[in-house]
């Protein structure tokens, strides 16, 4: 009876320790598998994601790196492989950027496809100073020859002139945008083309109240009335200024040749100021004929002020002079 107690409590025994062996080895195994998992896990990251995956919030990187989750394996590995071409396209972009070429600036020393510079003139003074400020050409363009009126600056003088002939070497032909101020108040501003006056043009009081707006395209009045020599229109007869309905402006008329046999001025209909009739070459002046200042001016008879003869010398000056063997009426 002892026997069998002692070889049943020793087979239970011998049991017991297998089965403690047993268990041992299935605890090492599954401690081995949990740090195989843990390897396959760490090792299946991919270096160029490194930067990537610093992005993704702390949320979503502990639910990545869970192993016991098998589902969330595949899907950070999808977003890993997508991550790098993300960060190339950002790359790409940034640098295209930086290569494309800038947008060039709007050149504000220049003017309908002219370079200008700014110039000023300044004379008087107290309450009647005057200042104009303007733009002009640095090299010189002639204006065109059919235009009805020229402005330039002139360097030795100092001051804008209004002419039909010009001379290059003291001559800055004016283009671009125009003022006058006269006691710190503008009283006139507009444009000029190529010496011409263009676009809008105002006149002020002092006041600073409109006094007239007038519009010109490239010297001409918009409202003129140009008549040609030619069915081509290629050359100018004469230039008729309208304004508002009535004769305002410079009034020009041309040889065939295209200088001047005429130039002049009209107010509200009236000839006023110098009105000049040139010889047919080499645009010398011939006469010279005075009309009232303005046109509310009243009984004024218009006279013959000066005549040149073809040699381009005076010999005639009204109350001065008198050369000449008989005299032209206006």
């Amino acid at each position: 009876m002892e026997r069998i107690l002692f070889l049943f409590i020793f087979t239970f025994i011998k049991k017991l320790f297998r089965y403690t062996l047993l268990m041992r080895l299935i605890l090492k195994n599954t401690i081995a598998l949990f740090c195989f998992i843990l390897v396959i896990a760490s090792c299946s990251k991919r270096n160029y994601n490194i930067d990537a995956e610093t992005m993704v919030p702390q949320a979503e990187e502990k639910r990545r790196i869970s192993f016991f989750k098998s589902t969330n394996s595949a899907p950070v590995a999808v977003a890993a492989d997508t991550a790098k071409p993300n960060i190339e396209l950002t790359a790409d972009t940034t640098l295209v950027q930086v290569k494309k070429k800038k947008k060039r600036k709007k050149n504000k020393r220049e003017f309908l496809g002219y370079r200008v510079k700014r110039g000023y003139t300044k004379y008087g003074s107290g309450n009647n100073t005057t200042i104009e400020t303007f733009y002009y050409l640095p090299k010189y363009i002639e204006p065109s020859k059919y235009a009805p009126a020229k402005y330039y600056f002139n360097t030795r003088r100092k001051r804008i002139y209004k002419a039909s002939t010009i001379d290059p070497k003291v001559a800055r032909i004016l283009h671009g945008p125009y003022k006058k101020m006269i006691g710190k108040k503008v009283v006139a501003e507009g444009y000029f083309y190529v010496g011409t006056r263009h676009l809008r043009w105002e006149n002020y009081n002092r006041d600073f109240i409109l006094l007239n707006k007038n519009h010109y395209e490239k010297g001409f009045p918009r409202d003129a009335i140009i008549n040609y020599y030619d069915a081509d229109r290629t050359k100018i007869k004469e230039v008729i200024p309208y304004a508002e309905g009535k004769l305002n402006g410079d009034y020009v008329m041309f040889h065939e040749s295209g200088l001047r046999a005429w130039e002049g001025q009209y107010e509200d209909g009236k000839k006023v100021g110098i009105w000049i009739e040139y010889w047919p070459f080499r645009n010398r002046k011939h006469y010279e004929y005075q009309y009232p200042e303005t046109s509310d001016s009243e009984q004024f008879e218009p006279f013959l002020y000066r005549e040149w003869d073809r040699q381009n010398n005076i010999i005639y000056e009204r109350g001065k002079l008198d050369k000449r063997t008989s005299a032209k009426q206006p």
